[in-house]
């Protein structure tokens, strides 16, 4: 891996069967703060996808805990493969649904938000490297703009609700939500 790596900035957001389910929830505070610190120093304090050193970065001078996944959208298999450290702009742009309901509850100022999406679009154009459709289209809406934010996979076959997992150091955690329905009241 070349540091930075742009490509941490693609990483699509987590599918809804498996909102609040991560491994600070499920291997425990300790675990996750022991990882992420390992994260924090192994590219020395830096971001791992924009490379700015936690002292320089915008609007937190500290870096943020973000996991890694392999996502199998045909089987349901989310994997954790890493932790990751971010700077706090890369980390909401990955975030980018997260994002989108912060500024819907007027939680995350506009600017803000604008700021994020600029960093780290910019920072994808350069590389090349194209960003996941939901951030595309949070782009889309706050900078009026109309980058095609279609979803590559969207005629791929889709794991059932049900199916849905998170395998963390071998072990699998499914969905505490029965359906969408459950999910959207939920998060309501």
């Amino acid at each position: 891996m070349t540091f930075p790596d742009p490509k941490y900035l693609t990483h699509p957001n987590i599918p809804k069967p498996l909102h609040g389910i991560n491994p600070r929830t499920v291997m425990g505070q300790a675990w996750w703060d022991i990882k992420r610190k390992e994260a924090y120093t192994k590219n020395l304090l830096c971001c791992w996808a924009c490379g700015e050193h936690k002292l320089y970065a915008r609007y937190h001078q500290w870096l943020e805990g973000h996991e890694g996944y392999n996502i199998n959208y045909k089987t349901g298999k989310v994997k954790l493969e890493e932790i990751i450290a971010l700077c706090h702009s890369c980390h909401n742009f990955i975030h980018s649904g997260r994002m989108y309901m912060l500024y819907q509850k007027k939680e995350m100022p506009h600017e803000k938000v604008k700021q994020i999406l600029i960093h780290g679009m910019n920072i994808l154009d350069e590389a090349k490297l194209e960003p996941f459709f939901g951030t595309v289209a949070l782009w889309n809406l706050i900078m009026n703009d109309n980058r095609d934010s279609s979803d590559p996979d969207e005629d791929l076959p889709m794991a059932k609700w049900s199916k849905w997992h998170m395998v963390i150091e071998g072990k699998k955690y499914y969905s505490k939500f029965k359906d969408i329905n459950e999910w959207a009241e939920y998060y309501k």
